[in-house]
C-alpha cells in the first residue's frame, strides 16, 4: 500500500488489512509467550516493537502533574502461572509528526480511562504514553487504535522510532516548505522494512522547515533533515540538508552534515541506504554504543558518506520512492472555518497573559496556533474529550503534539481565539507560560521508568510552581529561559540542550542516599538545538529550585543587551556561575533536616535499591532470527486453522512458514531479496540449497523439497490431510532452517 493510500485510509476508519494482521500476530505471540513456546528474549523485543514497555512497579503510584494527586494503577486479579507480568507496564502510542484527529484523541481517552490510570502523557518524541496497562489487553488497545488509523508498530525497541516533526510545518512564516508530507512518507517506508530489522539500538528522525528555529531539534537525531530549496535553470527545487550521527545520551553528539542538498526524489532511497549501513555495521555487542553516532565517530563523516553512496548504488530500486512525491498534498490541512482577524482585544487579563505566551500569528492571514501548555505533558480522559470538542468546534482535525510537551490548535480564526481560550480555561487548561520557564521538560523519572535515578516529574512540577511565583521578577528574556529535567543520564528529558538543565544522579552522605541533579548549562535550544551544554556540579534535588531562580535572576539583572544565556554562561564563565551556587551544594546532616533524604512526590526515604533493568534499548534480535520466529509462529496459526477445518488456509499457512524460514536465511546471502514468492525460493535453491548449506546429514535436500513441492503445487482446493502433511513438514523445515541459521552464524 502506497503512502498517499495508507494516509487515506487512515482517515477513513478503517483498519489497514496488514495492521490487522499485525495485531493479530501479536495476539499469537502472547499466547506461544504464555505457553513457554518464544523465548523471553525474542518476545521482549517483539513487545518492545509492538510499543509494549515494562515499566517500574515502585508502590504501584505516581505523581500526576495535572491534579496534583497520586493515582493507583488499576488493579487486576492474578491469572495465575503463565501471567507475563505481575504489573501493569506502559503503551507508547506512534504519533507520526505529532498530527492528532479528534477523533483519535477520544479513542485515547477512552482507552486510558478503561486501560490505564485516565492520564494521557505527551513524550518529547510527540508520542502519547498510557502508563499502567497491563499486557493482555494490549491487542484490544492497539486494534481500537488502528480503527483510528493509529499503530503502534515499532514505537519501542531497536528500531525506527516515531518519527518527529516540526509542529508549525505549514503554517510557519520561515520555512522553506511544509515537511509534513516527507516525514509521513519516511514514516510508513521506514516502517516495517526488512532494512530497519537488523539495528543495534534504536533509530531516530527529524524534519525542521528552517534551520534557525529549534521546532525540529534535527542536531541530536541519527538522521536530521532540514527543508532548503535551490534554484535551478530559473526552477525552484525542493530538498533536505541532511544530517546524521546526531544523539543524546550519556555521551552526546551533533550531527554531521552527510550532504547539504539532497533532492527530494533521494529523500527515501538515501535513508534506505543510511540505515542498511548502520545496520550492517553498528555495534551489537556493547550496547552502550550501539547508536549511529558511535558509528559515524568511529569511521569519520567522510568514509561513513562514501559507505552510504556505495549502498545507495547497491539498492534494488523502488517505486516507492517517489510516488509519494505524485501527491505531496496528502497531508494538507484545510481551516475549519474562514480567516478573520482578532479586531479589539477584550480586557481580560488573563486572556492577555494566555494570547502573549500561548498564541503565534501563521503564516496565513487572519490564522493563529494555539497551544495549550500541559503541566509534566500530562492531560485526563475528561481534559482530552474537551479538547477533542473544541478541535471540532474550532479547528477541525489540526491538532499536534509537541517536543516540549503540549499540544496545539492549528488554524485558529484570530476571532475565535477568546473563545477558545474560555472553553479551555474551562477544561482547567487555560494556563499560560507554553515555552517559558516555568514551561518545564521532564522525562518519567522514577515515577514509571526502570533506570530513573531522581524525581524528574516531582522536580518539573516543584519547578513549574515556584517559577510561577517568582515570573513577575524576571524579565522577558528570562521569562524565554527553557528549563529540562532527566530522571538519569539517558537524556530523555533532553537536558543537554536546554539554558538550564538537570540531570539525575545519587550520592552518600554519611551511609544514607540522597537524591540530586547534575546541573547542566549553556545548551542552546534554537537553530535545532545547535549546542549542548555540560554538567558543573551534582545539586542536592531539594535545592534545585534555589539553584534556578538564583540563575534566572542573575541573568535577568546582569545580562547584557540581547546576550543569551548561553553567551552569559560564557562570559562569566562556568566557574563564577559554580562559585554562586555553592553555599547549596552541601547536604545538611539527616537529623537536621530530613526532606534532604527523600526526593520530590516522594515521602519515603530515598533509595536506589529499586532501579531496574531498563528496555528502552531492547534485546538484540537479528532479522534472521526475528524470521525464523515468525515461521514458528505461522506453523502455529496453520495448525489452529486445521482445528477449525480450513484446510486450505492451513495449508497456505504452513507453505507460508517455510518461505518466511526461507526468506529470512537467503537474506542473510542477498540483502536486496524482495518479498516475491518465486524469487524467494529461486534465491533460496541457489544460494542455500546448491552449495549444500540448507543440508541436513540425515536426510540431505529432502527438507528442502518441502518447500518447492508446494510452492508449485496448487494449495486452493486442499483437504484435511494434505493440510495435516504440510503442517508437519512446515515444521520440519522451520527446524531444519533454525539449524542452518546456526550453521550460518557460527
Amino acid at each position: 500500500m502506497s503512502e498517499q493510500a495508507g494516509y487515506k485510509q487512515h482517515l477513513s476508519g478503517q483498519i489497514r488489512e496488514d495492521w490487522a494482521r499485525e495485531i493479530d500476530i501479536f495476539e499469537t505471540q502472547l499466547e506461544l509467550r504464555q505457553q513457554g513456546k518464544i523465548e523471553e528474549k525474542l518476545f521482549a523485543e517483539t513487545r518492545l516493537r509492538r510499543g509494549v514497555y515494562g515499566q517500574r512497579y515502585d508502590n504501584g503510584q505516581r505523581h500526576d502533574g495535572v491534579t496534583n494527586r497520586t493515582l493507583a494503577f488499576p488493579q487486576r486479579a492474578s491469572k495465575g502461572p503463565g501471567t507475563l507480568w505481575d504489573a501493569p507496564g506502559m503503551m507508547r502510542i506512534k504519533i507520526p509528526f505529532g498530527k492528532i484527529t479528534a477523533d483519535q484523541l477520544d479513542v485515547m481517552a477512552e482507552l486510558a480511562e478503561e486501560y490505564s490510570d485516565a492520564i494521557l502523557h505527551v513524550t518529547t518524541r510527540q508520542d502519547i504514553q498510557l502508563h499502567f496497562v497491563h499486557i493482555e489487553d494490549t491487542p484490544d488497545l492497539m486494534r481500537r487504535l488502528a480503527a483510528v488509523g493509529i499503530t503502534t508498530r515499532e514505537a519501542c525497541g531497536n528500531s525506527v522510532r516515531n518519527v518527529t516533526a516540526c509542529p508549525y510545518a505549514g503554517t510557519c512564516h520561515t520555512e522553506s516548505f511544509d515537511v509534513t508530507p516527507y516525514a509521513n512518507a519516511i514514516t510508513f517506508f521506514l516502517l516495517g522494512h526488512d532494512d530497519t530489522q537488523d539495528f543495534g539500538r534504536k533509530f531516530k528522525v527529524a524534519f525542521s522547515g528552517c534551520k534557525s528555529e529549534p521546532c525540529g531539534l534535527t542536531n541530536f537525531h541519527d538522521i536530521g533533515a532540514i527543508a532548503v530549496t535551490r534554484q535551478v535553470d530559473g526552477e525552484t527545487q525542493r530538498g533536505f540538508e541532511l544530517y546524521v550521527g546526531g544523539g543524546l545520551g550519556s555521551v552526546p553528539q551533533a550531527a554531521k552534515l552527510l550532504d547539504d542538498f539532497v533532492p527530494e526524489a533521494e529523500l527515501l532511497p538515501l535513508s534506505q541506504a543510511i540505515c542498511r549501513v548502520f545496520g550492517r555495521l553498528g555495534e551489537k555487542d556493547n550496547r552502550s554504543r550501539a547508536r549511529l553516532k558511535f558509528l559515524v565517530k568511529k569511521l569519520g563523516i567522510d568514509e561513513f558518506r562514501d559507505l552510504v553512496q556505495q549502498e545507495r548504488k547497491a539498492l534494488r530500486p523502488d517505486p516507492r520512492w517517489t510516488a509519494f512525491l505524485d501527491d505531496l498534498s496528502v497531508t494538507d490541512e484545510r481551516p475549519l472555518l474562514p480567516a478573520a482577524p482578532l479586531g479589539e482585544v477584550p480586557t481580560d487579563p488573563a486572556f492577555a497573559a494566555w494570547q502573549r505566551s500561548n498564541v503565534r500569528r501563521q503564516a496565513q492571514a487572519g490564522y493563529a496556533v494555539a497551544s495549550i501548555t500541559l503541566p509534566l505533558g500530562d492531560l485526563t480522559s475528561d481534559q482530552a474529550r474537551g479538547v477533542s470538542e473544541l478541535a471540532r468546534r474550532f479547528t477541525g482535525d489540526t491538532l499536534r503534539a509537541t517536543v516540549d510537551q503540549n499540544l496545539l490548535f492549528r488554524w485558529v480564526p484570530e476571532a475565535a481565539l477568546p473563545e477558545l481560550y474560555r472553553g479551555l480555561e474551562a477544561l482547567g487548561l487555560g494556563e499560560p507560560g507554553s515555552g517559558t520557564i516555568s514551561d518545564v521538560t521532564a522525562c518519567p523519572g522514577t515515577d514509571t521508568c526502570k533506570l530513573g535515578i531522581s524525581s524528574s516529574r516531582g522536580l518539573a512540577g516543584e519547578l513549574r510552581r515556584r517559577l510561577e511565583v517568582i515570573d513577575g521578577e524576571l524579565g522577558a528574556a528570562a521569562r524565554d529561559l527553557h528549563v529540562k529535567c532527566s530522571g538519569c543520564f539517558n537524556a530523555c528529558g533532553q537536558h543537554h540542550v536546554a539554558d538550564i538543565g538537570f540531570l539525575g544522579v545519587s550520592r552518600t552522605v554519611s551511609g544514607r542516599r540522597v537524591p540530586h541533579f547534575q546541573l547542566v548549562v549553556g545548551g542552546q535550544w534554537t537553530e535545532n538545538a545547535a549546542a549542548f551544554g555540560l554538567a558543573i556540579g551534582a545539586i542536592p534535588s531539594k535545592n534545585v529550585p534555589l539553584v534556578t531562580e538564583r540563575l534566572a535572576k542573575r541573568y535577568a539583572q546582569e545580562r547584557n543587551a540581547s546576550e543569551t544565556f548561553r553567551a552569559f554562561v560564557e562570559r562569566v564563565g562556568k566557574k563564577q556561575v559554580r562559585a554562586m551556587l555553592e553555599d547549596l551544594i552541601e547536604v545538611p546532616p539527616y537529623d537536621v533536616d530530613p526532606s534532604f533524604y527523600s526526593d520530590w512526590g516522594d515521602p519515603r526515604e530515598y533509595t536506589i535499591s529499586d532501579i531496574g533493568v531498563g528496555e528502552c534499548a531492547g534485546e538484540v534480535v537479528p532479522f534472521a532470527q526475528m524470521g525464523l520466529a515468525a515461521s514458528e509462529r505461522e506453523v502455529f496459526e496453520a495448525q489452529l486453522l486445521l482445528e477449525q477445518g480450513q484446510s486450505p488456509a492451513a495449508l497456505e499457512r504452513a507453505y507460508r512458514a517455510m518461505l518466511s524460514a526461507a526468506r529470512a536465511l537467503t537474506r542473510e546471502k542477498n540483502p536486496n531479496l524482495g518479498e516475491d514468492a518465486d524469487e524467494v525460493v529461486r534465491e533460496f535453491k541457489q544460494r542455500l540449497v546448491e552449495p549444500r548449506l540448507f543440508w541436513d546429514q540425515y536426510a540431505g535436500s529432502k527438507f528442502s523439497h518441502f518447500l518447492f513441492r508446494w510452492h508449485d503445487h496448487d494449495r486452493g482446493d486442499a483437504g484435511p490431510d494434505d493440510a495435516r502433511q504440510a503442517i508437519e513438514e512446515a515444521q520440519l523445515f522451520v527446524d531444519a532452517a533454525h539449524e542452518c541459521y546456526a550453521r550460518l552464524a557460527s
